[in-house]
């Protein structure tokens, strides 16, 4: 494998991330308009809201099972045109059952391209020798913000869901068909001091720890998501505008953590860093559950944007130096936690700040986060560890 072929394959790989953050961003940022465009009653909205992360994970499941047949670069080259005509039929129905059948094909679609995405991404960056997963989350926060920008849009004009999403659908398709020519894959080692593992398997047992990891990075996102704009408005008293304002910071400083995450994994280990970013990430669940006022709140969105932001990319890598022999089949597993704390994140603070106070609620993700720390060894199982005074030697070193 060449320079220019891993430069290449990276480049392409971190496209396919910011297209689904783009097209992610456009589904739930519209919600308000799906129902309206469907009739959507309150009731029937978790419903189709809760079926989406549910098949994602069935398509993470099926994804394991063709991975063994066929490479994750050509499960992806399918998937995500597959995700980009769902969200384009998501704007196209009227009746129910339209946006039913597109929102199951759009959550098949994201959990194999979920899975697939990351599973060549812990592959590349075995491939690279040092830490650049965050590189490619990071690129999906940047499609999250420009997707959620393009929804601001499309509501400021009124526009139709269709006619939003179709000129997104015509120049998103045809560049991620052609970046795929690019798709690489980094060659997994027979032996690379991972865990025994009789026949290839993925013992469950050594992969929970990392799948609580996820989970719980994920119930805390999905509070952010879901909550951050009421709990401003109604629990600290900001204004409507002003309530709108905690997401986007989060999206931001997720892209900035993201964006310099890979430096400090390489200067400092995976293990400090998903340290330091638990321990942030807890602080500001703090901050938010206590603060006097709206801008002490916003304080604390903004220290859980730069936290949690490291966690996920690192959770995955780390299954991938876990299991460096079958990282396919770990990411994959591993990438059904991410719906999982999905699922349980925003029903778990809306009944506990119903039957508790909503500041209470804050204390259960950040018990959760703070949770991390326990696990933080498995970040780093000996002797592969990635970052500055850690690295094992590796295939390529190239920009």
């Amino acid at each position: 494998m060449t320079d220019a072929g891993l430069r290449h394959g990276r480049a392409s790989l971190a496209l396919s991330f910011g297209v689904q953050g783009v097209a992610f961003a456009l589904l739930v940022t519209r919600i308000p308009a799906l129902q309206d465009q469907y009739g959507i009653s309150d009731g029937l909205l978790p419903v189709f809201l809760a079926a989406v992360p549910i098949l994602a994970g069935a398509g993470s499941v099926l994804t394991e099972k063709v991975v063994a047949r066929v490479r994750p670069g050509v499960v992806l080259r399918w998937a995500q045109p597959l995700v980009l005509l769902a969200l384009l039929g998501v704007g196209a129905g009227r009746e129910l059952w339209h946006i039913a059948v597109a929102l199951g094909v759009f959550g098949l679609a994201v959990g194999a391209l979920d899975a697939s995405m990351n599973m060549m991404g812990v592959s590349l960056q075995r491939a690279y020798g040092r830490s650049i997963m965050l590189g490619f989350h990071a690129a999906y926060s940047l499609g999250g913000i420009a997707g959620a920008s393009l929804a601001w849009v499309g509501a400021r004009w009124d526009l139709s869901l269709f006619v939003s999403y179709l000129p997104v659908v015509a120049v998103l398709l045809p560049a991620v068909l052609v970046g795929s020519r690019w798709y690489t894959e980094g060659r997994s080692p027979e032996k690379a001091g991972g865990p025994p593992a009789a026949g290839g398997s993925v013992p469950f047992k050594l992969l929970l720890p990392l799948c609580l990891v996820m989970c719980f990075a994920y119930i805390g996102d999905s509070t952010v998501s879901n909550w951050s704009a009421k709990y401003l408005q109604d629990v600290l008293g900001s204004s409507e505008q002003m309530s709108t304002l905690p997401y986007n910071v989060y999206m931001v400083t997720t892209l900035l953590g993201r964006a310099v995450g890979d430096l400090g994994v390489r200067r400092f280990g995976a293990v400090a860093v998903v340290r330091g970013g638990s321990l942030l990430a807890a602080g500001g669940f703090a901050v938010v559950a206590v603060a006097p006022g709206a801008w002490v709140g916003m304080l604390g969105f903004t220290m859980l944007g730069l936290g949690l932001c490291v966690i996920v990319p690192q959770t995955f890598a780390a299954a991938g130096r876990m299991f460096p022999g079958n990282s396919d089949v770990a990411v994959a597993r591993l990438n059904i936690f991410n719906y999982v704390g999905f699922l349980v994140g925003s029903p778990l603070v809306g009944v506990l700040g119903d039957a508790w106070s909503y500041r209470g609620a804050m204390l259960v993700p950040m018990v959760l986060v703070l949770a991390t720390l326990v696990y933080a060894r498995s970040f780093a199982p000996e002797p592969a560890r990635y970052g500055g005074g850690h690295e094992r030697p590796h295939t390529a070193d190239v920009g």
